[in-house]
């Protein structure tokens, strides 16, 4: 079965590619969809069987993370998604795990339990959410959204966490 994974992107070397092969087309590239887009209005259906709308994550800042149980690189981040999600989640910050309309829910169940992770776990049976959040495909796929419901970064691949931290941390300081 494809799983759609995307392996470990070295972000520095991909600008670095980009600058030195195109020049301003890949500056541009990089930059488009840069600038704060409002997140789509979508209903994440929890493990627990609640839903948890994107309007009420607003007020605080929030990870979206799309993931898949037989995505190698999504299962290798989990431990610095907790790691993230712990450092924040007392300053207004809130995570959303959302696994993809292939994943088998039994395993989604079972790897959120056996992990004990500690942020909010959806379920995207249908690929609704997906489609709303700009129809990812790739996982992983991660969306950072500030407090007045806007995406500031998008990150696919493994996010440079160093770098996430720094941002998270500047968005939380924001009123």
């Amino acid at each position: 079965m494809k799983t759609n994974c995307l392996p470990f992107v070295n972000l520095r070397t991909l600008w670095h590619r980009l600058l030195n092969g195109v020049g301003a087309l890949g500056l541009s590239w990089l930059l488009w969809g840069c600038a704060a887009e409002q997140a789509p209005e979508s209903s994440f259906v929890l493990l627990d069987g609640s839903t948890l709308s994107s309007q009420q994550l607003k007020g605080q800042v929030a990870l979206i993370n799309f993931w898949a149980t037989s995505c190698t690189s999504c299962v290798a981040e989990m431990p610095d998604l907790m790691a993230t999600h712990q450092k924040f989640k007392d300053r207004g910050f809130d995570t959303v795990a959302v696994a993809m309309s292939y994943d088998p829910p039994s395993y989604v169940v079972n790897f959120a339990q056996s992990r004990q992770l500690p942020f909010k776990v959806a379920i995207d049976n249908t690929g609704a959410v997906a489609r709303a959040w700009g129809d990812v495909k790739l996982t992983p796929t991660t969306f950072l959204v500030n407090k007045r419901g806007q995406i500031v970064k998008r990150f696919v691949g493994t996010p440079d966490f160093v770098e996430l931290h720094q941002l998270i941390d500047k968005l939380l300081a924001e009123s």
